[in-house]
């Protein structure tokens, strides 16, 4: 039988509706991967993510092309006096900020923008991600006012929903739109296109099915890529820096330093970005026993939901 884990982190802000960052380990051949779908995740969606774990423990990431990753710091939903103290403390010269977490959040937004930039500096890069929350009216008032509040965005990440909404935000606005969950919560990520509605396509290989096949959906997608966190611990994590070290071009800083999230993690050595940087990983990390002790989920009824969820997806094909 698989050996496996099942983990509770809490979170340090909350982040995506969540407090606790929940998921499990499972140890193969090579050592350990990690499947963390987020609850809301139906089965079908959830497979990708196990299929990462799978490659990871099974035949391993293919070969690097270069040995370190530019991070961004990751500035959740918090007010501006903390904003500023996350970018100033990271060492990173490029901010994703969380902007859109509720409907009448802009004037917070604008306060959080301007706080990042002034942490950064004028040379620093700010983008804002807004998980595809608003309308394409919504997004264009929006986007204008957020770009003047952070003196020029590197971009938006996915200010709406739809591909046809993003293509008509990007002819209206001009700044560059990235584009993420119409990517990987697309029913074939590999056939979605979105050349046309965005500048620049966010990757993340966890929930993609695996470096290899991420891999592929940057081919067919067209554009420069970013490889963002899916809120792993540092065992996921590393996948994601594999992506990162193996795609033939990268010119954009990856979201990757969000174990700063997370209260705690289940490696000794955390992956976390030193001035600005993450180096990319040969084979994946090893949790400390000492940290799976302390952060071993401690319902033993939400432990056996985990499970039965590892069980049904199993028994699903892996992506294409």
């Amino acid at each position: 039988m698989t050996e496996t884990f099942v983990y509770a982190i809490p979170m340090r802000t909350r982040f995506r509706g969540i407090t606790v960052r929940e998921g499990m380990l499972i140890r193969g051949p090579l050592g350990w991967g990690e499947f963390c779908p987020f609850p809301e995740y139906d089965d079908r969606e959830a497979a990708g993510w196990l299929a990462t774990a799978v490659e990871q423990t099974t035949v391993g990431w293919p070969e690097p092309v270069r040995d370190r990753i530019p991070i961004n710091c990751t500035v959740p939903a918090v007010g501006p006096d903390r904003a500023h103290a996350i970018v100033a403390g990271s060492g990173c010269r490029t901010a994703k900020v969380k902007i859109a977490d509720h409907p009448d959040s802009l004037a917070e937004d604008l306060a959080r923008v301007e706080a990042v930039r002034d942490a950064l500096g004028p040379n620093g890069s700010v983008r804002v991600d807004a998980n595809a929350v608003w309308d394409v009216e919504t997004a264009v008032t929006h986007i204008k006012q957020i770009d003047r509040a952070a003196g020029g965005l590197e971009y938006v990440e996915q200010p709406c929903r739809t591909i046809e909404e993003l293509a008509a935000v990007r002819r209206r606005v001009d700044v560059r739109i990235a584009a993420d969950e119409s990517i990987r919560r697309a029913e074939d990520p590999l056939r979605v296109a979105v050349a046309g509605a965005a500048d620049i396509a966010v990757l993340k290989c966890t929930p993609l099915g695996g470096v290899r096949r991420a891999l592929q959906v940057a081919e067919a997608a067209g554009l420069p890529c970013v490889v963002s966190s899916a809120l792993e611990t540092s065992v996921g994590l590393a996948a994601q820096l594999a992506l990162a070290g193996a795609l033939p071009d990268l010119e954009f800083a990856c979201g990757l330093g969000t174990l700063s999230l997370l209260d705690g993690d289940l490696v000794s050595e955390s992956l976390r970005p030193v001035d600005g940087f993450m180096p990319v990983p040969k084979t994946p990390p090893t949790p400390d026993p000492a940290l799976l002790k302390q952060y071993r989920h401690p319902d033993p009824a939400r432990t056996r939901w985990w499970e039965g969820r590892l069980t049904r997806v199993r028994a699903l094909p892996p992506p294409r």
